[in-house]
Formats: C-alpha cells, sequence, structure tokens
C-alpha cells in the first residue's frame, strides 16, 4: 500500500511539474506582451535608398528565437507586387536563426515603392503575432544598370576575377558620375565614361576581386557617386564565393572501432577544379599506423585508398594527413580518427 501511494504521489508532483512548466513558458511570452516576436527581428523596417532600374537589390532580416519554446513562421507575405519575401528555414528551436530574403523587383517597377513584409510567428500550434516591416525603395527610371549586379560566381581561391557592368543614363544635359567607392577592400572598381549624347550618358564600371580574397561568400556594395544632388548615389550589389581550388571528403575520416593488430581500408575522394597530380601524402605524427596507395595520373578527381592497421595499444587514433599536389605551393590538408578497442570491449 505504501509503495502504491509513493507511486501516486510521484506521478502527481510530475504531472504538476509538467504544467507548471508549461505554464511558466507561457507566462514568459506573454510578458513581453505584443513585443515578443518584434523582439526576435534584427530589424523592424528596412529602406533600400536609391537604386537603379535593374539592380539587383535584396536584404536579409533575421529572425532569432529567443525563447525555450519552438517557434514556427508559418507565413511570409509582402503587401505590393514590387517586393517578394522568402525564410530560408520555418522551425527555429531555441537559439535557432533563420533569414528572410527580401527582394525588390527593379526591372517592372519604378519610382517610390512602399512594401510591408507580414511575418506570422507561432508557438504551441496555437498562439501567433503578427510582425509587420515596411520595406522602402525609390527605383530610379532615368539609370540603368546591365546586368543588375557583379556577380563574380565561384572564384577559385588566389585566382582574383573581373566583372563589368554599364551603367545608362537617360535625362538632363550635363549628368555626370563624379566618383565610385567600393565598400570592400578585395574589390577595385573604377569607372570610364563610354559614350555622351543629347541628354545620354553610358558609362562601363569594372570590378576587380583581388586574389588575396579569402575562402568565403562575397557580398557588398560599390556606391557610384553623381552630380544629382536631389539622388547623388547609386547602389551596386557585389556578390560571389570564394572555394578551394582542391576538396577532400571527408574533411575528417571516421575509421570507426578497431581491435588491435587489425586493418581497415577506406577512401578519401580528392576534386580538383582543373586535372591534377598527387605528389605525396605526409602524416604529422611518427606512427606507422597507415598506409596508402598512389597513382600518378592527372586527373580532375582522385579516389585515394587509405589503410590503417591500429596499433597493439587500446586508445584513440588520430592522425593528420599533408596532400602534395603537382604545381601547388601549400599541401592540403584532412584528418583521421578513430578508436582502438580491446578485444574483450
Amino acid at each position: 500500500m505504501r509503495k502504491t501511494i509513493g507511486i501516486r504521489q510521484l506521478m502527481a508532483w510530475a504531472v504538476l511539474a509538467v504544467l507548471a512548466s508549461a505554464a511558466s513558458a507561457q507566462d514568459r511570452v506573454a510578458d513581453d506582451g505584443d513585443d515578443w516576436a518584434r523582439k526576435m527581428f534584427s530589424e523592424l523596417e528596412h529602406d533600400f535608398g536609391n537604386v537603379a532600374r535593374g539592380a539587383d537589390v535584396r536584404h536579409k532580416i533575421a529572425v532569432k528565437n529567443l525563447y525555450e519554446e519552438t517557434i514556427h513562421i508559418t507565413n511570409v507575405k509582402t503587401t505590393c507586387g514590387c517586393a517578394a519575401a522568402e525564410p530560408d528555414r520555418k522551425v527555429l528551436a531555441t537559439g535557432e536563426t533563420a533569414y528572410i530574403e527580401v527582394v525588390m523587383n527593379t526591372v517592372k517597377f519604378q519610382k517610390e515603392k512602399n512594401s510591408n513584409v507580414d511575418v506570422t510567428l507561432t508557438f504551441n500550434n496555437r498562439d501567433f503575432k503578427t510582425v509587420r516591416i515596411p520595406i522602402r525603395a525609390y527605383i530610379r527610371p532615368d539609370v540603368v544598370l546591365d546586368p543588375g549586379r557583379a556577380d563574380f560566381g565561384s572564384v577559385e581561391v588566389g585566382r582574383g576575377g573581373e566583372k563589368r557592368i554599364r551603367v545608362a543614363y537617360a535625362g538632363r544635359d550635363g549628368w555626370a558620375v563624379t566618383g565610385v567607392e567600393s565598400q570592400s577592400d578585395l574589390v577595385l572598381a573604377e569607372i570610364e565614361e563610354t559614350s555622351r549624347s543629347s541628354g545620354r550618358v553610358s558609362y562601363q564600371l569594372t570590378l576587380n576581386l583581388s586574389p588575396e580574397a579569402p575562402q568565403g561568400a562575397i557580398r557588398s556594395q560599390v556606391i557610384l557617386s553623381t552630380n544629382d544632388e536631389r539622388s547623388p548615389e547609386v547602389a551596386v550589389l557585389v556578390q560571389g564565393e570564394v572555394v578551394p581550388d582542391i576538396i577532400v571528403n571527408p574533411t575528417t575520416l571516421d575509421i570507426g572501432d578497431l581491435a588491435p593488430g587489425s586493418s581497415r581500408t577506406m577512401s578519401v575522394v580528392v576534386r580538383g577544379r582543373r586535372p591534377f597530380s598527387i605528389d605525396k601524402i605526409e602524416c604529422e605524427s611518427e606512427q606507422d599506423c597507415f598506409k596508402v596507395r598512389l597513382g600518378k595520373d592527372v586527373r580532375n578527381v582522385h579516389v585515394v585508398p587509405l589503410t590503417v592497421t591500429a596499433p597493439m595499444e587500446p586508445g584513440d587514433l588520430k592522425e593528420k594527413f599533408y596532400l602534395t599536389i603537382s604545381g601547388r605551393e601549400e599541401p592540403v590538408e584532412f584528418y583521421a580518427k578513430g578508436t582502438v578497442v580491446s578485444q574483450g570491449t
């Protein structure tokens, strides 16, 4: 009888604890009133400023879950066809962040454009709140970019790149670009007037990506200064990605568990943007555990068999490898890890 009562009491306390936790979670959101959803946004309005017709105009707004409850982005819409918005994810656990990308249509629309991005957030599949984010842009009908952005695409690390954009103006005589400024030290911008006649003028904007650009995404702007007092600047989007010339997959080879003295053969795949050959593979440590077979072929993809023989002592097995590529100064690194387990484990 005492045992039965104890179990019932424990169950009652457990139920009360769960209910109290749920009530507490709801209270925390309720305490924030209408602001609980607004607090999740990195900004509550955005002004693109003055942009050229045909320009690629986009901006990301971060939404971070600050609460213990899972938050769902159940709806994202805009109030004007001049803008579109899309989240990169719709379910946010505690501490996770989604990015809503807002894109203006500068080809179909012109002049002053005001829109709203309405984002509906829900928690507990019941309580919801819609946050309205005003969006503004002035799409200049007199300035056209072709293409609408400088997109370097995928650029091999150390190679740099060049892009050219035509800037065309149609309007008053005397209009001119007076300066150009890159907001990134890795992008050099130059502009040259190519024609002028009867209120029309064309420029060629040349953008050079530095070979020193590190691996990763490129996202910046180049600002054109003009002698138009009412609208003195034109922004040009710059984007791309610097990628490695050689990729090893996997970067960390998971050997798994090995018995002492046993062997296992696995493979790593080495890919290049151009055909290449592998001169040698070296280990960082002096463990005599790994053997590799290398061919001398020149190709874009190499499948490298790697055989590991476990030492007799149980414990963690880790190694760092250096791949020497013909004609490449720096070696390419990858890793291997596993565990040597005793027979009785």
